[in-house]
């Protein structure tokens, strides 16, 4: 495993965010709605910083106790480097101490990586959504883990 810092996301890394996001999702957010992401109560964002360069980045939003993933990425050059995992327990834990205890999230059903990584974390799988995902069209795995204070 690399090293890395996961830290919070803050507004000077949201070109490079968007930039990742355009690389690595055939609908990326836009920075404006990224940017907007970080004064949203509800959101919680992380990065994984690299020596100053954004390796990866998740983030979440919770209401009441439950979280929902809103989106994870890795840089194509540092994946299957357990970037992905160490921004998602980072995550999880965060959650935790802010009062969620559940964390639902979408993967493609093609996703076999993504779903390997959350079937390994303890995520269940709770449901499909048909034609969830766009360009191209597939069904989601909705993926469902409660929260605890420490991950086994």
């Amino acid at each position: 495993m690399i090293r890395l810092k996961i830290r919070p996301m803050c507004r000077e890394d949201i070109p490079e965010v968007a930039e990742l996001d355009e690389m690595c999702f055939s609908v990326p957010w836009s920075a404006a709605s990224l940017e907007g992401e970080l004064d949203n109560e509800l959101a919680d964002w992380l990065v994984a910083d690299l020596d100053g360069t954004i390796a990866g980045y998740v983030g979440a939003q919770t209401v009441l106790d439950e979280a929902d993933l809103m989106n994870l990425a890795v840089h194509p050059e540092l994946r299957r480097h357990g970037v992905a995992k160490a921004l998602l327990t980072s995550l999880m834990l965060r959650l935790y101490d802010r009062g969620a205890r559940s964390l639902t999230l979408d993967a493609r059903v093609g996703n076999v990586p993504a779903v390997a990584l959350y079937r390994s974390l303890g995520f269940e799988v709770a449901g499909r959504r048909k034609n969830y995902y766009e360009k191209p069209k597939e069904d989601a795995y909705i993926f469902r883990r409660e929260l605890k204070g420490e991950l086994e």
